[in-house]
């Protein structure tokens, strides 16, 4: 684009040629420029003054339509200071992030060449702006008239600028009388639309959708908004803000009857519009479907006759805003010794505390304030008899900020406060006071106070009755002001747009804002990051058991978190609970998320019926279907699959009556059913179901759909192996401009390399292991390289799982490695925001600069979950999938359980332990009824018609196993009844290994190891342990040999009819003999053989324990040691030094 040819008018220039530069250099210099008309500008281009030690560093831009009443250059949210130059020859060119439509320009100089004064040359770049402007009254409305009676709209495109002062007022408005409308309205300077498409249900009230966007829209600037309908999907545009929602109810199109108006409403809306404020300010470049509002309205295509004077320009106002920083006051000059004293003004503030107005009277102080957003006025006034008092408070929330109107008038014995002209709350005091003015005002903050000064703006003030003449102040002819900008209130909405995601609540002051995140379920500065796991495996490996959790599939992503049941034990499943059948689009969102990432997803689906038909098979057409996934309908039922228009027992062939497909297609009287597993992920889950032959005398039906189930997570176990320093995977370029989240797990052996990269004209974004001890996380987002490093006490390269997340948005970025080290910094308070990357994502280092060699997975970036395996598979020098997961957590594999390598994973092996669980933590215990025993069989004999070879290995193994020298004996028991045999092992000789209770509940340990003429015994405890409780028994024996027999064997009579009648009552778990776990063995046998009828003894030919009598698997609630371990002095083998036991 071609520069434009500019009027300047130069203020306090200095003599000489080229450039401007002003006589005094400090921050209340400017040049402003005028175009002539209003143009777009795009760019803006700077130099020094010509040959010369003078130059501008850095400055702001304002702009205005009529020179008065300026708005400052916004960009990432904050007023933006523009770098400049550091000579006085080369020029520096900005390309606005968006254009800006103005006729007069200011450039306000910051910081200058340190060698000489401010200089400046300056040229803008845009092109030409017209629009067609018409000024709303406020009582006028321009009436668009369609051309036939009624539309049914389908598609709408509005398209419209506005600038006002007013906070409040409709801008255009249809209706129709089966209830639609559309309302565009201005409430509390903020934007809301109210769209009714209709509803099937209780009328239209269901179709009702109102959404709110922006603020601050009375600061009689120019706004853009643009409306965008497709059926019910909507983007709502504010000033390049869009809002995307979709309305409510389930109709596509919007009825309206004979007009839309824009400026107001001349009819009573049906959302309640009767009262509502007109439009006042105004419009340009009204778009409908295509229709020029404005150009007809010009020539008088349009109904205008409601305008008393229509005007196509725009009539400005007359407002004087003053802009107060931390440091700002202004002093104006009032009426002296005077016996009243009258002050007024608006104001709009963030902050809760400030003062607004001090004053020095003749004979004491007054100060108004705002307190905790109210408003606090003290008057104090001492004499030479005594000292006077008034305290006013009224208003609250004051610092919201609206333009807030006070109005303070005092008098002998009297003093009125009245906020926002309401007379009817206005605060009175009586005390007694004497009133003479001091003359001078200082609003927004004085000199010599500790007092916190006002933040915000000011406006329409009023000293002693008399409108403050700012146009004197600002050529300083009248009273004084320090840091303070006049004609601007360069107020910023710090929470519009939201940066608090998650619904988090946006909280601010002048200077920043913070979110409140309670009760979200997500956590950090802008409430980004969940606080929940996205599924169950990462639950697990937690060391969580079964029960109830929230989960957030796609974590930082859109869709919230949600409560599942995770079932931990043997194959892990969570359940999605759908508690009834939803009947509109949308449903089971985030069941969708949840079912994409686990490996296996299944649906219980039943319907009984008495005369009433489901499928209609073999050839009819069905009366029954159900709605899964997109809203397709599905004509299988549970135990068939798609395609196939069966139930399970037509698949099988076990119908009730074979002619049919499925048992209710009979049509019989009597109850049938037919139900079964719905198993194909991609149609799942069951959100309706139609059921359709229950109309006819006798039919009946019962429809049950259980909760959705799947199984595993994908995500979590998706892995790549980067066997060279140069393989990487590449990806689309990351979406990251205001918040970014990554997380992944990586095992390395090598000290150092890049684990990912992405790349922009200069920013970008990296995670590095930079040595064996040190992570980094790096980037760019235009404000200059930004580095976090976190250094851990252990090496990284261990070849263990390590885990890394790394956040940054526009509050902060944070980077924390197992969840221990961590670092973080607060982002610039002024500065870009947005990373903008342009180049693909690289995982593994591109180009083979410190590249990384070994795993990643479960990479996630902004709730998405990268498939490292589908793209290794097609990657030379990546190899899907990572080895070795047993290295990192085979020690979550407790009570001697047993790792197992898995390609996605890894599994904890019990089957040699008395535990069982995911991680072999769940106890296996069993409770005995009188006569109960479970006898395991350390050796089988060889049965007979056994081959030679199987013969061979048991005489092996009774020559390997026939001396033990050692035992290792473990359990825990819970009982009431003594005496009782715990455990007894035997053998063919006389030698022997008790554990017994004793009459009086104590324990006893007995062995009979041969050589001895009376069994070894030994007390282990004298307290009564038949108390119920529960108790938990180690103990361990090394040499001493012990014979032991298979099977049948020498048992001690005396001690079986001594301790074993009736028997052991009560709680027997984790019973462990030298790694074997028999009751465990007995447990499983016993689940698994066949039930004889006639007997309650239970037998599994395969298994070597059996079981007597009544026994029920149970964990007896075992808890640790109860029992401190046996002295020395009670140890019957100390002295060989040779073992030990404890209990």
């Amino acid at each position: 684009m071609e520069p434009l040819i500019c009027h300047s008018l130069v203020y306090w220039c200095s003599t000489g040629a080229g450039g401007w530069s002003p006589l005094d250099s400090d921050h209340y210099q400017w040049l402003q420029v005028d175009l002539g008309t209003r143009r777009q500008v795009s760019a803006i281009a700077t130099q020094g003054r010509y040959s010369s030690s003078d130059w501008t560093t850095k400055y702001r831009l304002l702009y205005s339509d009529t020179g008065r009443n300026w708005k400052p250059y916004h960009q990432d949210g904050n007023i933006w200071a523009f770098s400049g130059n550091s000579n006085s020859e080369s020029s520096v060119r900005h390309e606005l992030q968006h254009g800006i439509v103005a006729r007069f320009l200011r450039l306000v100089p910051l910081d200058w060449s340190e060698e000489g004064r401010i200089g400046l040359r300056i040229e803008v770049y845009g092109c030409f702006y017209w629009a067609d402007v018409i000024n709303f009254d406020g009582q006028g409305v321009i009436s668009y008239r369609f051309k036939v009676k009624k539309m049914k709209i389908i598609k709408d495109v509005i398209a419209l600028r506005f600038k006002t002062s007013e906070s409040d007022g409709v801008i255009l408005h249809g209706e129709g009388q089966q209830g639609d409308y559309i309302t565009l309205e201005l409430d509390k300077a903020k934007l809301l639309l109210q769209i009714n498409l209709g509803s099937n249900q209780y009328g239209s009230i269901l179709g009702h959708t109102s959404v709110t966007t922006g603020s601050l829209l009375d600061d009689n600037h120019w706004h853009s908004v643009v409306i965008e309908r497709y059926r019910r999907n909507v983007n709502f545009t504010l000033d390049r803000h869009t809002q995307h929602f979709r309305t409510n109810g389930e109709f596509d199109h919007l009825d309206l009857d004979y007009e839309l108006s824009f400026g107001g409403m001349p009819y009573s809306g049906k959302p309640g519009g009767g009262g509502k404020k007109n439009f006042k300010g105004c419009m340009e470049s009204i778009n409908y479907n295509g229709d020029n509002i404005t150009d007809l309205a010009r020539r008088k295509k349009l109904d205008t006759s409601t305008f008393r004077n229509l005007s196509f320009s725009c009539v400005e106002t007359h407002t004087f805003p003053v802009f107060f920083n931390a440091t700002s006051f202004l002093q104006l000059p009032g009426r002296a010794n005077h016996n009243t004293l009258s002050v007024g003004f608006h104001f709009r503030t963030w902050n809760p505390y400030g003062l607004l107005l001090f004053s020095n009277l003749d004979d004491g102080t007054l100060e108004v304030s705002l307190k905790d957003g109210k408003i606090a006025v003290h008057i104090n006034v001492t004499n030479a008899a005594r000292n006077y008092r008034a305290d006013l408070t009224s208003g609250s929330g004051l610092n919201d900020g609206q333009w807030h109107a006070i109005r303070l008038v005092a008098k002998e014995n009297f003093a009125m406060l009245t906020i926002d002209g309401d007379e009817a709350s206005a605060v009175r005091s009586t005390s007694p006071l004497s009133i003479t003015t001091g003359g001078t005002y200082h609003l927004g903050g004085r000199r010599d106070t500790s007092t916190q000064s006002f933040q915000g703006c000011m406006q329409a003030i009023l000293v002693d009755d008399q409108p403050a003449d700012l146009h004197a102040v600002e050529k300083g002819t009248v009273g004084a002001f320090e840091n303070v900008s006049l004609d601007m209130c360069a107020i910023i909405d710090r929470c519009m747009p939201n940066h608090c995601e998650h619904g988090g609540r946006c909280m601010q002051t002048w200077d920043g804002f913070s979110c409140t995140c309670d009760g979200t379920g997500y956590t950090g500065a802008t409430c980004h990051t969940s606080i929940y796991e996205p599924s169950c495996e990462a639950y697990k490996h937690l060391g969580r058991s079964s029960d109830t959790y929230w989960i957030d599939p796609d974590g930082s992503g859109p869709l919230g978190p949600f409560k599942v049941n995770c079932n931990m034990t043997g194959v892990l499943f969570f359940v999605i609970s759908l508690l009834a059948l939803v009947t509109n689009e949308g449903c089971g969102t985030p069941n969708l998320v949840s079912m994409a990432i686990a490996e296996y997803c299944e649906q219980h689906i039943a319907y009984s019926c008495r005369m009433s038909r489901l499928l209609n098979t073999p050839d009819g057409t069905p009366y029954t279907w159900w709605v899964g996934r997109g809203n397709e309908k599905h004509f299988y039922w549970g135990g068939s699959g798609p395609g196939i228009q069966k139930c399970a027992c037509g698949i099988d062939r076990n119908c009730t009556d074979a002619k049919y497909d499925c048992n209710c297609d009979a049509d019989a009287k009597q109850w049938r059913e037919d139900s079964g597993l719905l198993i194909y992920k991609e149609h799942l889950p069951v959100s309706q179901v139609a059921v359709g032959d229950t109309n006819r005398p006798g039919s009946e039906a019962r429809l049950t759909v259980g909760p959705l189930s799947c199984q595993g997570d994908d995500n979590y176990w998706n892995a790549a192996s980067f066997t060279t320093p140069s393989s990487y995977l590449h990806f689309a370029t990351f979406q990251g401009e205001t918040s970014a989240d990554i997380a992944f797990y990586f095992k390395t052996s090598a000290p150092y390399g890049v684990f990912l990269e992405n790349l922009g004209n200069t920013d970008f974004i990296r995670l590095e292991l930079k040595s064996p001890h040190v992570v980094s996380f790096s980037f760019d987002v235009g404000n200059g390289p930004v580095e976090l490093t976190v250094q851990s006490t252990t090496p990284l390269n261990d070849d263990l799982w390590h885990r890394v997340t790394a956040e940054r948005n526009v509050k902060e970025s944070v980077l924390l490695v197992d969840q221990v080290y961590r670092a973080s910094r607060p982002a610039p308070a002024q500065g870009h925001t947005r990373l903008e990357l342009f180049s693909q994502l690289y995982v593994g280092a591109a180009g083979g600069q410190r590249g990384f060699l070994g795993c990643i997975r479960a990479l996630r970036m902004n709730g998405v979950t990268l498939d490292l395996e589908e793209r290794a598979k097609v990657t030379p020098g990546v190899k899907p999938g990572c080895q070795g997961h047993c290295t990192s957590f085979g020690m979550y594999c407790q009570n001697g359980g047993k790792c197992v390598e898995k390609y996605n994973g890894y599994l904890c092996d019990c089957t040699a332990t008395a535990y069982d669980g995911p991680f072999c933590t769940r106890d296996v215990g069993g409770f005995f009824e009188a006569g109960a025993l479970v006898r395991y069989s350390f050796l089988p004999e060889a049965v007979a018609g056994a081959s030679r070879d199987s013969r061979m290995l048991t005489h092996e193994q009774k020559a390997r196993e026939v001396n033990l020298t050692k035992e290792e004996v473990a359990f825990s028991f819970s009982t009431s009844s003594a005496p009782a045999i715990l455990l007894y092992v035997s053998s063919k000789t006389r030698d022997y290994l008790a554990v017994v209770l004793r009459p009086n509940g104590s324990l006893q340990v007995r062995y009979n190891l041969g050589g001895l003429r009376e069994p070894f015994t030994i007390n282990v405890d004298e307290r009564n342990l038949a108390n119920g409780q529960t108790h938990t028994i180690k103990m361990s024996r090394v040499d001493r040999s012990v014979t032991v027999q298979v099977q049948t064997g020498h048992v001690d009579p005396l001690l079986i009819e001594s301790y074993n009648t009736p028997g052991f009552i009560g709680c027997l778990s984790r019973v462990e003999f030298n790694g074997i776990a028999p009751l465990k063995t007995a447990l499983r046998a016993k689940s698994s053989a066949a039930t004889d009828a006639n007997t309650d003894k239970q037998t599994d030919s395969s298994s070597p324990a059996a079981h007597l009598g009544k026994l029920v698997e149970s964990n007896c609630g075992a808890s640790p040691l109860t029992i401190p371990p046996m002295s020395a002095a009670t140890d019957p083998w100390h002295l060989d030094n040779t073992g030990g036991s404890e209990l």
